[in-house]
């Protein structure tokens, strides 16, 4: 099942697709959500719809973000083989997280805002993301992604300068903007295996990122279970799972985004994410 956010005359609605691959609310459904941890919330009703008789619903839907006020935005860094060894990084003994701010969320066909007054090393990082379904502490790795109501695609993009300068992640991952994500979520049956996916970046149509999930040095489940072990994991938080090689800051000579700039973010069979870069006020 493919669930999205879109424009409405009445305003931001979550829909589904149905199955002559029109958009239908899912309000007219009789599911009224808001924001994702309700869209969570509402799993037994959506798992008892039928899908392939819905249609007659939205053709070419202007797609929103359709992650709104996750509980956690969490975020996982070093966590591909080919990153590591682009990088010459040691590979982590644990993972590494840190967390994005709400407010960097964005849709999956709005602009990245790149201030040069803030920084002039943008970068872009695509990311197989997953939606927590259900309340998760002390999980065991076999049962972690059970856990899992659906998975989307984000971009972590990232102040390259600032994170250097500030000596830690946070804040240049968290500009307004910085995290693109969409265009739909994919129920968890829809994805038998998340290590088995490519993924892939594209500026202005050159490949950047060419690569696998199976690069993942820590697994799905493993990032899941070893989270849980800490913090309670709540329905609809949301995990960024890392990015393989081909960033930005690695070329040679390094290559950043610049205003005009067209970032494509593909995760197999998760959608792609179609993001211009724009200078404020753009």
């Amino acid at each position: 099942m493919k669930i999205a956010r879109i424009a409405g005359s009445s305003g931001p609605a979550y829909v589904v697709q149905g199955g002559d691959g029109s958009w239908v609310q899912l309000g007219s459904l009789g599911i009224d959500v808001t924001n994702t941890p309700e869209l969570v919330g509402a799993a037994d009703a959506l798992a008892a719809l039928d899908i392939e008789a819905l249609g007659g619903g939205v053709v070419d839907p202007t797609f929103l973000a359709p992650v709104v006020a996750p509980g956690k935005l969490m975020a996982i860094g070093l966590n591909y083989s080919d990153h590591i060894r682009e990088t010459n990084s040691n590979a982590p003994v644990n993972p590494i997280l840190f967390m994005k701010a709400n407010t960097s969320l964005t849709g999956p066909e709005d602009d990245i805002i790149v201030d040069a007054g803030m920084t002039l090393m943008a970068d872009y990082e695509t990311e197989l993301t997953a939606i927590i379904g259900r309340r998760t502490k002390g999980v065991s790795k076999s049962e972690a992604l059970e856990a899992v109501f659906g998975y989307t695609v984000a971009n972590d993009v990232t102040a390259r300068d600032c994170m250097k300068s500030d000596g830690q992640l946070v804040r240049s991952k968290s500009f307004d903007t910085y995290c693109p994500i969409g265009p739909w979520i994919t129920t968890a049956d829809e994805v038998p295996d998340p290590q088995a996916l490519g993924i892939r970046t594209l500026v202005n149509g050159e490949v950047r990122q060419d690569s696998s999930t199976g690069e993942m040095l820590f697994p799905l489940d493993h990032l899941i279970h070893f989270l849980a072990r800490g913090m309670t994991l709540e329905p609809g938080d949301v995990l960024l799972t890392g990015t393989p090689h081909g960033v930005g800051f690695v070329m040679d000579p390094p290559r950043f985004l610049q205003p005009g700039d067209l970032v494509e973010c593909e995760v197999e069979g998760l959608g792609t994410l179609r993001n211009r870069v724009v200078a404020p006020g753009s």
